[in-house]
This record gives structure tokens, sequence and C-alpha cells, in this order.
């Protein structure tokens, strides 16, 4: 049941509008979900109401949102865009702290060039263009027009603080012997995110394997196989140490091994639903 509480304003363009209403006609689901995580990333989900929605008219469409997602949310505009860039729908949110944040470096910084993955150093004073802050590192684009992740331990040199919340989640209780789960592991990986679009490893159908085994002298060895979107992505490397790095780090967990695949090449179809609606690719 829709709660009562003051509904924030939320606009469709023409295109975004089309893409959605197409989705719903096509049979992906009858309700059409928006969430806004504290790191203000938005997701489409086809997913039924739940008590305490609000239900927001926007231009013709009705979209379900939990209390704190409708909190974020007022005066967005949601488009779909089709440039050079790729087609996806674009989300214009005000209260999205650092939207379009232009930075001057305070400190040189070592970053990553993306695709290739050669390092890069970026220079004390140096103006970069913040375009994404997921998973724990950065995305910028530099004066010359160059894409570069800066690791998440260098936010201080962007004068900001390292993110929060993008580690693995960790249990209140320490995990009990038999309790292991995979899932815990794919939670973990769902905090690796591609460093260009603000989409995830295992949303993007990246994570190919993922098997636990019990060790003989106590804990988990976790073997992961992974590919990327291209074949020979210099960010391969890159992903996967982040990736051992954010599933070591789970209780429990005492050896991981990452390995690059490429056969079978990925491919669209292997993205979740909800990947594939916030790429406008449904």
């Amino acid at each position: 049941m829709a709660s009562e509480q003051p509904s924030p304003r939320i606009s469709l363009s023409d295109s975004a509008r089309r893409v959605l209403r197409d989705a719903l006609a096509e049979g992906s689901g009858d309700w059409l979900r928006l969430r806004i995580n504290p790191r203000f990333e938005h997701k489409l989900l086809f997913e039924p109401g739940a008590e305490g929605d609000i239900a927001v008219e926007a231009d013709g469409l009705t979209l379900l949102l939990d209390p704190a997602s409708a909190r974020r949310a007022d005066g967005l505009a949601i488009d779909f865009v089709q440039d050079l860039r790729g087609a996806g729908l674009r989300f214009d949110n005000p209260n999205q702290p650092g939207r379009a944040q232009r930075i001057e470096l305070k400190r040189d910084c070592a970053a990553t060039l993306i695709p290739r993955g050669e390092p890069l150093q970026l220079a004390r004073g140096e103006q970069v263009l913040l375009t994404q802050a997921l998973g724990g590192s950065f995305t910028v684009r530099t004066a010359k027009g160059q894409l570069a992740r800066i690791a998440g331990g260098d936010a201080d040199s962007l004068g900001l603080e390292a993110l929060k919340g993008d580690g693995p989640p960790q249990p209140d209780q320490p995990a009990a012997v038999g309790a292991f789960d995979v899932q815990q592991v794919l939670d973990a990986l769902r905090t690796v995110y591609d460093p260009e679009i603000p989409v995830n490893v295992v949303d993007l159908g990246l994570i190919y394997q993922c098997e636990a085994q019990p060790l003989a002298g106590g804990g988990q060895r976790v073997a992961i196989q992974m590919s990327m979107t291209a074949p020979g992505c210099g960010m391969g490397d890159v992903l996967k140490e982040e990736a051992r790095a954010k599933v070591l780090a789970l209780p429990g967990v005492s050896e991981v091994e990452v390995e690059l695949v490429w056969e079978p090449p990925w491919e669209q179809s292997r993205m979740s639903e909800a990947a594939r609606l916030q790429l406008g690719l449904l």
C-alpha cells in the first residue's frame, strides 16, 4: 500500500517514457520501482510494491519508491540518451553530492587509464571532472579528455573522503561453522564496478563461476572465474585484484583465486534485467 508521505517531483523525457512503456508492454513486469541508495546509484527494477512505498506519477508512468529513495529523488530528471558513449538511461539528480563536479587535484596522484589499464600520473593543480564514484574508487575525465581511475586510497587527492559502504557486508555475529554461503561472495562482488558505467560485475554478467570449498585447516577457499566486456581489456587485472581483495575480506574466507577467462566471449544477454534497463537495452 502506498504511503501518504509527500511525493518527490520526478520528470521523464519523451524518449525515457517510450523506453519504459515499451519494457512494461513487453511483459517485463507490472510494477516499476526506483531505488536510489546512499551513494546515489539509481536503479529501475520490475518489482512489486511493498508496505510503505510512495507512488509517484511521472509524466504518465507510476514509479514506486521506498521512503529513503523518495527523500533523495525530488527534482530528479530521467532521460534516455544515445551518444558516442552508447545508449542508456541517464539520471540527473540535483541532490547528488558532487554531481558534475570539477575538481582541482590537491596533490600528485597515480591513476589508471581506462580502458587500456596503463599507469597515469596526475599532477597537483590539474583539473579533472569526477564522472563516477562507486565501489570504493573514482573515475575522472582529465583536461586532455582521458578517462582514468583513481583508487579509493587516493580520495584525499580529490579533496574527498574515502567512499563508505562499498566494502563486503559484515555480519553482526561471526559466521557459524558450515554457515558460509556463496551468496556472501556475490554480495561482495556487487561492490566491484565497471569504471566506465555504473553497473557492478555481477549484474553485468562478468562472473562466470563462483565456488567455495572448506579448507582442512579451517576457512573457505573461493575460486572465481570472471571476464571483461571486451577481450584483452586493460582493466582486467585491476578489477581482478579488486575482486580478490574484497572477497578475501569476508569473514571465514582464507584463500581467493580469481581467474580471468575469455571463453565463452561476454555478450549483453549475460546482463541482469536491472542492468539492461539501466543501460537502455530493454
